[in-house]
């Protein structure tokens, strides 16, 4: 038998590290290599007696109670993305950006924001506004780089927005409350919606080629959209889980049941609710639960045998010394640190590898979790649209037009990263953007 502790804990995580990184480069999926190598490291380290503790691990983490949160949201954006309450939606917010140089980008964003407050899951979003809102700002004449960025950055905000998934993977693996977490994105989220649609605004005045004027029969074609109907069922769905969140009437698990019950009254009265309609649902669901189930397992099994290991005491020893104990300097190493990783694997498996190391760290600097949970999602929502990897560029790819290449996709993100940027480093440096509520 290999005794792999031989060689100590510095030589140890290196070895782990490129035994992951060998192993994804082969095309393996990430969920099937932390298990493998956790499963080496495990038996290698301190025998096959260990074996008892990773499941011990793996079964506290599916038997959360707050993790039905997870499917629920999803299959909340499945419903969506296969009724037309999405399509409606964005007709009605027409009437915020009508007469207004640049409106119908500004009229997208708001749709985001509004489909990210329903979900929280960034794939269905990304897809949606990209069927609806980007060909209608290419027919109009928009600067093509300023509609793809436009339309990947809105609807990568259900990253930030409650009720965000990121955010409740963050709140089981940090153990802190998720409907403070959800309080704590609010701001910081607005804050970055509305520097989308200042950008806009700025570069349209100061580009007016940019965002040509509708024409008068466009304008009247528009007096057509029943607002009413097209508003109704979205803002009740909203108030129903975020408004029994915050006002404490219901748990976040409780409010995600709410709002897929929501939903499918919602298409029921719409008389779009059908067995196709649920199967494809209920489909897609699992698939993305079944993702980021996969994931966390690997990953629990993986960080569990790396605490064994002494794994979290080496790297907190190892950040100190290269911040030079400067508690900004630790914060600036951990983003970067989240920032390479985002770039190339998802971003369930950087929460679940990185968070049950960082958030002890943060702790014993004296510093809140609950406000590093926002600064992780903000960090988060660069990764979504970075290269080279940046998943919302590839979910708009799938239904942009055939003329658009992911190069271009990525070079009209670059505005959109810099604010992300600049609000992630706003939040850092004044923590009560995200802490304004206790």
């Amino acid at each position: 038998m290999f005794d792999l502790s031989a060689m100590g804990i510095g030589y140890g995580s290196l070895l782990m590290l490129g035994s992951m990184i060998a192993l994804l480069l082969t095309g393996m999926q990430l969920a099937f290599v932390t298990a493998l190598v956790a499963l080496i490291f495990a038996i290698g380290w301190f025998g096959v007696g260990a074996l008892p503790l990773i499941t011990s691990r793996l079964y506290s983490f599916v038997g959360d109670y707050v993790f039905l949160a997870v499917p629920m949201f999803v299959l909340m954006a499945a419903l969506l993305d296969r009724s037309g309450i999405a399509r409606d939606l964005f007709d009605a917010m027409k009437v915020f950006g009508r007469k207004l140089r640049g409106g119908v980008a500004i009229q997208t964003l708001l749709v985001a924001v509004v489909l990210a407050s329903m979900s929280g899951v960034i794939g269905g979003e990304t897809v949606l506004l990209g069927i609806l809102a980007l060909p209608q700002m290419l027919r109009l004449g928009y600067n093509r780089k300023l509609a793809i960025g436009v339309t990947c950055a809105g609807g990568a905000l259900g990253t930030m927005l409650p009720p965000s998934i990121v955010l409740i993977i963050y709140g089981l693996t940090a153990s802190v409350s998720i409907g403070d977490l959800f309080k704590a994105s609010f701001l910081p989220a607005f804050i970055l919606a509305f520097a989308y649609m200042a950008y806009v605004l700025i570069i349209c005045r100061l580009r007016p080629e940019y965002a040509p004027l509708p024409s008068a029969e466009e304008l009247a074609a528009e007096e057509d959209v029943n607002y009413f109907k097209a508003l109704l069922f979205p803002l009740l769905t909203v108030m129903m889980v975020l408004g029994s969140i915050y006002t404490g009437v219901a748990s976040v698990t409780e409010a995600s049941a709410l709002g897929v019950v929501g939903i499918l009254i919602s298409a029921a009265i719409r008389g779009e609710l059908n067995f196709a309609m649920l199967k494809d649902s209920a489909k897609a669901t699992m698939s993305t639960c079944g993702m980021i189930i996969w994931i966390g397992i690997g990953a629990t099994a993986l960080v569990g045998v790396y605490n064994l290991m002494g794994g979290i005491d080496f790297v907190e020893e190892t950040i100190l010394t290269l911040s030079g104990g400067s508690v900004m300097g630790t914060i600036m190493i951990m983003m970067v640190i989240l920032l390479i990783l985002g770039m190339f694997l998802d971003w369930v498996g950087v929460a679940l590898l990185t968070m049950p190391i960082f958030v002890p760290i943060i702790t014993g600097l004296g510093l809140d979790p609950i406000w590093f949970g926002v600064v992780f999602c903000l960090n988060m929502q660069v990764s979504f649209l970075s290269p080279p990897f940046g998943p919302a560029a590839f979910y708009l790819k799938s239904v942009a037009p055939k003329d658009i290449s992911l190069g271009e996709i990525f070079s009209s993100l670059l505005p959109f990263i810099g604010m992300q940027v600049a609000v992630l480093l706003l939040v850092i440096f004044f923590p009560q953007l995200a802490l304004w509520w206790k």
